[in-house]
C-alpha cells in the first residue's frame, strides 16, 4: 500500500501537477486574450458613438478618454486574472495558501502606506478623465503652469507652457485648473 500511494504522488507530481499548470496557463491566457478583445471592442464602440452624455467636445477627445478608460481597464482584468491564476498554481503545487493569503495582506498595507501618492495621482487622473476636466489640446491655467495639454494620463498630465517648455504634472498635485478651451456657460 506504500508503494502505490508513492507511486501515486510520484504520477501526482510529475505528470498530474503539470498538466493542471498548463491547463491552468492555458485558460488563464484564452481568458486574457477574449477580455482584452472584449474591452477592445466596448472601447471602440464608445470612442466611435456619436453621442457622449455632457457636453460635445468633439470625436478626438472622446476617443483619448474611451482609450485611457480601455487601458486601464485591460491591465485591471489583466492583474485579476493573473493573480488569480497565481494563487491557483500554488495551490496545485501544495503550498498552504492561508499564510500566504495574510502575509500578502500585511504587504498590501505596507504598499498602500509607501503608495499613497500613486494612489492619489491615479484616482485624480480617474476623476479627471470622468469628469471631463481638460484633454489633450485644451489650453489650461494651473496655480503652476499655463499652456497647451500634449497628453493625459491616468497619473501624468503633460503641459507645452508658451516658452515651449514641456512640464509634467502629477494628477494628484493639481488643485486648482483653469480650462479655456470649454464652451462658456449660458
Amino acid at each position: 500500500m506504500t508503494l502505490s500511494n508513492n507511486a501515486q504522488d510520484i504520477y501526482d507530481w510529475f505528470i498530474g501537477a503539470p498538466f493542471h499548470i498548463i491547463l491552468i496557463l492555458i485558460i488563464a491566457l484564452v481568458l486574457q486574450k477574449v477580455g482584452g478583445r472584449a474591452v477592445a471592442k466596448a472601447i471602440n464602440r464608445i470612442a466611435e458613438a456619436d453621442f457622449v452624455p455632457g457636453p460635445k467636445r468633439g470625436l478626438e477627445r472622446q476617443r483619448e478618454r474611451a482609450r485611457t478608460a480601455g487601458s486601464v481597464l485591460k491591465s485591471a482584468l489583466n492583474a485579476v486574472i493573473w493573480l488569480i491564476t497565481l494563487t491557483m498554481i500554488l495551490s496545485e503545487l501544495g503550498f498552504n495558501l492561508g499564510p500566504l493569503v495574510a502575509s500578502a495582506g500585511v504587504i498590501g498595507v505596507a504598499i498602500g502606506l509607501g503608495a499613497q501618492t500613486l494612489v492619489r495621482d491615479v484616482l485624480a487622473g480617474m476623476f479627471m478623465l470622468v469628469e471631463d476636466q481638460y484633454g489633450v489640446g485644451d489650453q489650461i491655467e494651473t496655480m503652476e503652469v499655463s499652456g497647451v495639454v500634449e497628453s493625459v494620463g491616468l497619473r501624468i498630465t503633460t503641459v507645452r507652457s508658451l516658452d515651449g517648455t514641456l512640464w509634467y504634472l502629477r494628477n494628484g498635485e493639481i488643485l486648482k485648473i483653469g480650462n479655456k478651451s470649454q464652451p462658456k456657460a449660458n
